[in-house]
């Protein structure tokens, strides 16, 4: 009872998992003290004490073995049970366990080639697969006992990968021997095997040069070559009973998998001089002669490392370098989110990409940082002061702490894996194979979550804090840029004028001033964020502007420190709005705006309609000063509605209805002062009651950033008062109105568009109700009637306006519909338009107004709808073109469909709209062809700046089907 107890006791203390199943095997298993002790001491110190128990157990004889032996073996069997399971197969292997790394890699190929030189067929395969898990028994015994570094292990790992490739080579050779005489092959190492720095389990990235030999046509040659390849490939990679070594994958060569699996270097350099995008330029830094012919091997080398480092001259070869990095983290799967530590945020691939990156943008001039292995790429960077000592330090410890972790992983069951297990059983594993001891699966996962954002900060710090030690009054502690280094790494983020943003830099954090030591501190994220935009240098001067005008504001640059979002609004708002920078340039305090989402959300109609008048009321007696104070809070809105449009807070239709109350309160309280400035002119005050009818997208709500107010100005004289001297009087208030909305002033105009007056602008500006009607009862045409089912009160007088659209409601809404020759005239004036109001040299495809399945057509067949049966069904009597829409499939007067695409593709070319005026200041009515305003366009719209097109190609697929609805509702129906 005593020695059940002591054994309980030892196996808690050994860190075993399953006390009880480990106690049940030990008491039948019929040991002796000493075995017991000696197997309870081993088990102590292994990562996995209950699997070596077992294999102990089942394997008593390995008890015997010599203690060196012994305390490998079970060093090994404590992190990889397929090891154990090629023992168990093998015993004959375990000699393995005590070679030593091989020092030399062509003693290691010849050793390999021995194996298998009299062999073919079958025997050379097991005998190959036995030879490497021999090696690998080697390799992971040193490894797992500290005999050698992570360094020597990856090197062995990669020269073994060169053995492998040599034999699977020559059995190749020897099994197509006519082949083997047509053709001379090289095979080239690329990713980790190309940077001497493979993983125990990964595919072996190669790609194939082949040469004809002598007197053998390169046609010939090629399909010799492509056998030899093809064979040597599956020696590698297909299942035997001695398992698999590993896939060997040539996905990397031109055209990936589509493309020719061996080519000649002339092949090779013209894919890649006309076709070849930004990672495989990447790909090729790693390049590395691995077997066959050595010659060939290293004239392909020479010719194309050439390509590699003058590749960063391409255009945004970082910025798609990053987005690429981008797109891998965002693809990993919501079940491996925190726990891929080779692709996921802070994981090896972020260490790589930093180091890579740099080597690519500073190669070019200094040729001791072209190496294809990391560790040795980041050495010669500290070396050369592109990165801080320690800095690098750090970056290498993490990065050799993550590849030993990779490698504890991928030796449990030799599976090419980076993400690690969920269940306590194995992290515990995992977290004793990394040393931790006292709770080594949270551990384990608070390292890592640690190391992980130290990584990711660090790729931010090493890439672009060094752009701003270069213009430092001092060099840094650890690092300066020389000018022209500082300007090759901005061109290589997108900066197309370098000089002209290392001034800007300079003038941001020079001086020894609280706010240039908060710039210096914000400038590296910032430069990050914005060289993912469309225009880093638009983005950095926007900036610039915004700091200089802000000045020493507490708020501004202590907000942007403090808080990650606030600067990151303002990175997108610098990036994406030179709208939006404008206005915020007219009064930089509102950039506060951006701190809080309420803050960002539209005031109510009410809200702004009370802040309105209260500046109208205060200065009723100075016209001037009080149109231009409201001129004021409607830019402080137009900022909160675009700034909210930019960061993607609101919808269009949102939008729409925002601008159109803000106008609306504007107006109104305008109105107010100048019909007080003009009563004070007049003996008997104005003697009419005035209003203001919203036509167009205003009286429909739906108001882009670009749009002018479309208006009608109609007056009711007091009784008693004659219409000849009361329409002057609202004449006067009118004009008087839009001139002061006009005039210059620091804050956006607001222009009042009456063309669409009875007459034109033929007509008179003002009418009074019973002119209107007159007009309409005698002279209205059909074009009119549809252009009053917009109408809607804007401002001034409620009643006025309330009696103006009783007059015209007949009219939008005939009781009896529309009959055949209204309905050929509202048919006809829609070709027309489409014939003759097109710009010329437009493309009616990508025109957003007038073109196919543009705004026009979706408006139009709206209004055919209301105008044929809005007078039998109230749901239709609106203004709003999306509303109609919503109650016309609601009425089953169309499909849900038909109306679905038809708002969609409404919305869509709204935003469009919406986006030129927002990303580059100026309104548009066509899609441009232009690619700089494309990809500005597609930025603020959260398209690929890289893939503008897709935005494009969105747009025509989303008309073409909105234009093949509008047809068959406009002209079939």
């Amino acid at each position: 009872m005593t020695r059940d107890i002591g054994i309980g006791t030892k196996l808690i203390q050994s860190g075993v998992f399953d006390i009880a199943q480990a106690q049940s095997r030990i008491e039948t298993a019929n040991l002796n003290q000493n075995q017991l002790d000696l197997i309870l001491d081993l088990a102590a110190k292994s990562a996995n004490p209950d699997d070596l128990i077992t294999a102990l157990l089942k394997n008593k004889a390995w008890l015997d073995l010599p203690q060196p032996t012994l305390i490998k073996l079970s060093a090994v069997l404590g992190v990889s049970e397929k090891i154990y399971d090629w023992l168990d197969k093998r015993p004959g292997m375990i000699p393995a366990l005590n070679q030593e790394l091989s020092t030399n890699r062509i003693e290691l190929i010849s050793s390999f080639l021995n194996t298998v030189s009299d062999l073919s067929g079958d025997q050379a395969r097991a005998a190959l697969k036995q030879r490497y898990q021999q090696q690998v028994i080697t390799i992971a015994s040193c490894d797992l006992t500290g005999e050698a570094s992570f360094a020597q292990v990856s090197q062995e790992l990669s020269w073994l990968a060169d053995a492998v490739l040599s034999s699977a080579l020559c059995i190749a050779e020897r099994e197509l021997p006519e082949a083997a005489k047509q053709v001379s092959i090289a095979v080239i190492a690329l990713g980790k095997t190309g940077g001497i720095e493979l993983n125990y389990i990964s595919d072996v990235d190669v790609v194939f040069v082949a040469s004809p030999k002598s007197d053998v046509e390169e046609s010939v040659a090629l399909t010799a070559g492509t056998k030899l390849a093809s064979l040597m490939m599956r020696i590698c990679s297909e299942p035997t009973i001695d398992g698999v070594i590993w896939p060997v994958d040539a996905a990397l060569r031109p055209e990936g998998k589509a493309g020719a699996l061996v080519r000649t270097i002339s092949s090779y350099l013209s894919y890649y001089d006309r076709w070849a995008e930004t990672w495989e330029f990447q790909a090729l830094l790693k390049a590395r002669y691995s077997t066959g012919d050595e010659q060939l091997a290293q004239e392909f080398i020479q010719q194309t490392q050439e390509l590699v480092w003058v590749a960063v001259s391409k255009p945004n070869f970082v910025t798609n370098a990053r987005r690429m990095r981008a797109r891998v983290e965002e693809n990993i799967s919501e079940r491996e989110q925190g726990r891929q530590i080779k692709l996921g945020r802070g994981g090896l691939r972020d260490i790589e990409f930093t180091v890579q990156l740099l080597q690519l943008v500073h190669a070019r001039t200094d040729e001791t940082l072209r190496t294809g292995n990391t560790l040795l790429g980041l050495a010669a960077l500290a070396q050369g002061g592109y990165v801080g000592r320690s800095d690098a330090e750090l970056l290498r410890n993490h990065y050799i702490w993550l590849r030993t972790l990779e490698h504890r992983l991928q030796l449990r069951q030799m599976t090419r894996t980076q993400v690690l297990p969920e269940t306590e059983f194995e992290l515990r594993i995992l977290g004793r194979a990394m040393e931790f001891k006292v709770d080594p699966a949270n551990e384990l996962l608070s390292n890592w979550k640690d190391l992980a954002n130290q990584v990711r900060n660090l790729h931010e710090k090493l890439f672009y804090r060094p752009l701003l030690d270069a213009v430092a009054i001092l060099p840094s502690e650890a690092i300066r840029l020389s000018e022209s280094e500082a300007e090759t790494r901005l061109t290589a983020l997108g900066y197309l004028d370098a000089k002209s943003a290392l001034r800007h830099i300079e003038a941001l954090t020079k001086g020894a001033k609280r706010r240039a030591a908060i710039q210096r501190t914000l400038l590296p994220v910032l430069l990050n964020w914005w060289s993912a935009g469309p225009s880093p240098d638009r983005s950095l001067l926007a900036f610039r502007r915004l700091s200089e005008a802000l000045g020493d504001t507490p708020w501004f640059l202590s907000s942007l420190r403090d808080d990650a979002q606030v600067a990151e609004r303002v990175a997108r708002v610098t990036g994406a709005s030179e709208f939006l920078v404008d206005l915020l340039l007219r009064a930089p305090e509102s950039l506060a705006m951006l701190s809080n989402d309420l803050e960002l959300t539209p005031k109510r109609e009410a809200e702004l309609i009370f802040e309105c008048q209260t500046i109208a009321s205060r200065y009723l007696s100075d016209s001037e000063r009080a149109v231009g104070a409201l001129r004021s809070l409607r830019r402080r809105e137009l900022v909160r509605i675009a700034a909210a449009s930019v960061l993607n807070l609101i919808s269009v239709d949102e939008v729409g209805k925002a601008i159109t109350d803000l106008n609306r309160s504007v107006l109104d309280a305008a109105l107010k002062v100048v019909e007080h400035q003009v009563a004070l002119t007049l003996p008997n005050g104005v003697a009419t009651d005035f209003a203001i009818i919203a036509m167009g997208r205003f009286g429909g709500a739906e108001l882009g950033f670009g749009s002018d107010l479309d208006v009608l100005f109609v007056h009711r004289p007091h009784p008693g008062s004659d219409e000849t001297q009361t329409t002057p009087v609202a004449t006067k208030i009118a004009s008087e109105l839009r001139s002061l909305l006009m005039a210059p002033h620091p804050d956006p105009a607001i222009e009042l568009d009456a063309d669409l007056r009875p007459e034109g602008k033929k007509g008179p500006l003002v009418r009074t109700l019973d002119s209107y009607q007159a007009y309409y009862q005698r002279w209205s045409i059909t074009w009119e009637s549809q252009a009053l089912l917009r109408a809607e009160f804007a401002a001034g007088n409620r009643d006025v306006a309330d009696e103006f659209l009783q007059i015209v409601n007949p009219l939008r809404w005939p009781s009896s519909g529309i009959d055949s020759d209204q309905l050929r005239d509202v048919r006809l004036l829609k070709a027309r338009m489409e014939a003759e109001r097109l710009p010329k040299g437009a493309d009616p495809a990508l025109h957003l107004k007038l073109g196919k399945g543009g705004l026009s057509d979706v408006e139009w067949v709206a209004q055919l709808i209301q105008m044929r049966y809005s007078a039998k069904h109230s749901e239709l009597q609106t203004t709003s073109t999306i509303e109609t829409l919503l109650a016309a499939a609601e009425l089953n007067l169309v499909s849900d469909s038909d109306a679905q695409i038809l708002i969609s593709a409404w919305r869509f070319s709204s935003q469009i709209r919406n986006g030129f005026i927002l990303s580059l200041g100026k309104s548009s009515d066509s899609i441009t062809t232009d690619q700089n305003q494309l990809r500005a366009l597609s930025y603020l719209l959260n398209y690929p700046v890289d893939n503008s097109n897709q935005l494009v190609d969105d747009y025509l697929r989303t008309a073409r089907r909105a234009r093949e609805v509008f047809e068959r509702l406009f002209y079939d129906s």
